[in-house]
């Protein structure tokens, strides 16, 4: 009897034992450094948010804990297309930092992140609508300190008018400045949903397909008038140097021809002078030796003469004794 009654209080003291330990457990939460938090009960929120870390206690299974997080959180917007004050349309990327700094509020308004995201999307994208819509693509683009050189406008390769414009108009705002008033903007109704927004930035900025093809037609066409105008004057260039060749050609082939005449000139003349004092040195020599020159070409063949034998034409024929 006595041993049933010892085992029986040992059992209800294990469970008193086990169930101390759950309640116990139930009763205790733990916060980190990176967390904060809302107690609710029955769905509704109770007290004040917690935000030191440590361990914390409860009701037992029937309060629970909302955890949210104290670091910065990204937003990222979905690129939307909007027309800037000169009507160009082009697709805007956003981008924004923010963080949960009333936990209590975030949670009756939003209640989660997906809800906060839902949120910040309607309202940083119509702040954005708003402001780029009221720009000049030149203010949403560049920079007000931003000032183009002189030595950057001469790499430039034949600006027209409205590039040169474009490249030195005055920028009055500047994307810095509009990206500040984006976010000043979107600040304002972020208290009543407990989100603190710490900045907002623009990450891409470029034109929707069709105007893009339409300013990448322009491109290729401006590209093209300037090699035409580059192959126009290459071939002026070519056919100057071409022209200016030929003339030397004409200027070296005439001098040479001329230098080619005057020496044939002097080398006949030269030959004339030795053959001179040859045939002068025994003139009758030198005539008999035209006289046998003119019987090789004359006598023979099918040539015929008409002469008297007492012609002086064969005075060496005739006067020619045998051996």
């Amino acid at each position: 009897m006595n041993n049933n009654v010892k085992t029986a209080t040992g059992i209800a003291a294990g469970l008193a034992v086990f169930v101390t330990v759950i309640v116990l457990l139930a009763s205790v939460y733990m916060l980190d450094e990176t967390e904060q938090a809302v107690i609710v009960q029955f769905g509704a929120p109770v007290g004040e948010a917690v935000s030191t870390p440590g361990l914390h206690l409860k009701i037992p299974f029937i309060q629970e804990v909302r955890r949210f997080d104290k670091r910065l959180l990204v937003w990222d917007g979905d690129p939307n297309q909007i027309p800037t004050l000169g009507r160009e349309f082009i697709s805007v990327d956003t981008t924004a930092r923010w963080r949960i700094a009333d936990p209590l509020l975030f949670l009756k308004s939003v209640r989660d992140q997906t809800g906060a995201q839902s949120r910040l999307d309607d309202i940083i994208d119509s702040v954005v609508r708003d402001r780029i819509s009221g720009s000049e693509l030149v203010e949403i683009v560049r920079s007000k300190d931003w000032k183009i050189e002189e030595k950057d406008m001469e790499r430039l390769i034949a600006p027209d008018d409205e590039t040169q414009q474009v490249l030195q108009k005055q920028v009055q705002l500047g994307r810095e400045e509009l990206t500040q008033a984006i976010l000043n903007e979107a600040r304002k109704e972020m208290p009543n949903y407990g989100i603190e927004l710490q900045d907002v930035r623009i990450k891409r900025i470029n034109y929707i397909p069709s105007v893009q093809k339409q300013v990448f037609n322009r491109m290729i066409s401006e590209r093209q008038r300037i090699a035409e105008r580059f192959r126009a004057e290459g071939q002026g260039q070519s056919a100057r140097i071409l022209g200016q060749t030929r003339k030397e050609l004409a200027e070296i082939l005439s001098n040479a021809h001329r230098q080619k005449e005057i020496l044939r000139g002097e080398a006949d003349a030269e030959a004339t002078r030795i053959y001179n004092e040859a045939y002068s040195a025994d003139p009758e020599f030198y005539a008999f030796y035209r006289s046998l020159e003119s019987y090789a070409q004359s006598l023979g063949g099918k040539i015929t003469l008409m002469l008297s034998t007492d012609s002086d034409y064969f005075r060496y024929l005739r006067n020619a004794t045998a051996p």
